[in-house]
């Protein structure tokens, strides 16, 4: 029997290299989204409801393979909504006490990526909102519709 196939038993076998230590664990981590969580639907929701429209976990520039939790092309702004736990929140990211080095390593890749992400897309002229997701929906929607106008209008 190889690794990673199911048994007769139900019992699932990790494959070699894997990262998930079980098959608990593997349907715990397939179960987290990367898109359309519920902090980035309430800001959408509430910046539609202001009549703004966007592109949602859509590519900024076409060559950067990244995509942004709301993009709205023409005022170049792109909003990003990140989950306290993957993005490393100062205030609420609490370090895994299993597999702790491999998940720390990832949080901080992710951390250097999104800085990375912010240095590009501002290089090419773009605007960054970054939100956590533990920051009220409504002042994170006031914000990117204020800057949305403000870079319409040309008062960059």
């Amino acid at each position: 029997m190889a690794r990673g196939e199911a048994v007769d038993d139900g019992n699932w076998v990790p494959p070699v290299g894997s990262w998930a230590s079980s098959a608990a664990r593997r349907r715990n981590m397939q179960a987290i989204r990367s898109r359309d969580t519920t902090p980035e639907r309430l800001v959408r929701s509430l910046v539609h409801a202001q009549g703004f429209r966007y592109r949602v976990a859509a590519r900024p520039l076409p060559n950067l393979r990244r995509t942004a939790d709301l993009v709205f092309r023409p005022a170049k702004l792109a909003v990003f909504i990140d989950g306290c736990y993957w993005h490393g929140c100062p205030e609420h990211y609490v370090p895994p006490k299993t597999n702790s080095g491999y998940w720390s390593e990832k949080v901080a890749r992710n951390m250097a990526r999104d800085r990375d992400t912010d240095d590009q897309l501002r290089t090419a002229g773009w605007t960054v909102l970054r939100f956590w997701e533990h920051d009220p929906a409504e002042e994170c929607a006031l914000k990117i519709a204020a800057t949305v106008s403000r870079l319409r209008d040309g008062r960059a």
